[in-house]
């Protein structure tokens, strides 16, 4: 089975210059963990919820970290998330695209066109399980 057949399709992105209070409501919003950060159409980057643990938000309790709360919060998403993302292309297999995960220790893995970066989809760990639970039960 190949990436094409099981990633997520048209997946919600941002660009570099979203705000990363924006990126955050998005993340919330839409019940999603991963969100790709494109550039006419081409990843150039990815945030996942773990990124926003770096932040350091914790318990607003006086106007300086308030203000420094909304400081970090209006800053572009591009000094957050991973650039020089890895990719995988339509065709690559799922478990081309499981043992990448494993060894890059990544939870998601955006899809791109042959010879582009351009987004196609997205592929995250709960996509793989759900390809290879059958084989499972089969077992």
């Amino acid at each position: 089975m190949i990436a094409d057949e099981f990633m997520t399709r048209q997946p919600i992105t941002v660009s570099e210059d979203t705000s990363i209070g924006d990126a955050l409501a998005i993340l919330s919003e839409e019940r999603i963990r991963h969100l790709p950060v494109v550039r006419g159409g081409e990843v150039v980057g990815i945030l996942s919820d773990r990124d926003f643990r770096s932040l350091g938000v914790s318990l607003v309790n006086d106007e300086q970290a308030l203000d420094l709360l909304r400081a970090q919060l209006s800053r572009p998403v591009s000094v957050l998330m991973t650039g020089g993302v890895v990719t995988v292309g339509r065709d690559a297999e799922a478990s081309e695209i499981a043992e990448v995960m494993l060894e890059e220790k990544l939870s998601a893995v955006p899809v791109v066109e042959p010879g582009t970066q351009e987004l196609a989809g997205i592929v995250s760990y709960l996509d793989l399980l759900r390809v290879t639970m059958p084989l499972l039960q089969e077992a």
